[in-house]
């Protein structure tokens, strides 16, 4: 083997030949990423038990074995704490909270669709369905039987949160 190649081969640290702790270790980073789901992302301070494979959101003020991982996802492993930065687009469920967030590139933001309703700027536009509204029927009532509907029409749009009240 000549100088140059021997130079050109990466050195081995210690428990590097035991391949199995990495792979092992980028698991749980990329399980973390894949479940897509959290415990909570108003959490400031490690829990004191955590289970290996849960993860956290590590919200602002972060302290302790978190300390200046504020905005990361923070996966408990058997070795102890990993950390992932979040990228643009990077979507997770939120245990607590009951829907999704995603990172918009520089903050988590609260998710657009959830089980209750569509949401644009944090506000509910559109919500569950509600009942069918009776058309108008008759003829010498048909006034009051419009007045009637389209009552109904407004209240069913105020409620989908389409027009305020």
């Amino acid at each position: 083997m000549d100088m140059t190649a021997r130079w050109a081969m990466p050195m081995l640290f210690a428990g590097q030949a035991q391949k199995e702790i990495f792979h092992n270790e980028a698991l749980v980073r990329i399980d973390a990423l894949l479940h897509g789901r959290v415990e909570s992302a108003d959490v400031a301070t490690p829990p004191a038990t955590p289970t290996v494979g849960q993860c956290w959101i590590v919200a602002a003020g972060a302290s302790g074995a978190w300390t200046g991982q504020e905005g990361c996802v923070a996966s408990r492993s058997e070795g102890g704490w990993r950390f992932v930065v979040p990228r643009a687009g990077l979507s997770m469920d939120v245990a607590d909270r009951g829907h999704a967030l995603f990172y918009d590139g520089s903050l988590w933001r609260d998710a657009l669709v959830r089980e209750d309703g569509l949401y644009l700027d944090g506000e509910k536009v559109v919500g569950g369905r509600q009942g069918a509204i009776a058309a108008p029927t008759g003829g010498a009532t048909i006034d009051a039987e419009a007045r009637t509907t389209l009552d109904a029409i407004l209240v069913a749009l105020r409620t989908h949160g389409l027009i305020e009240s």
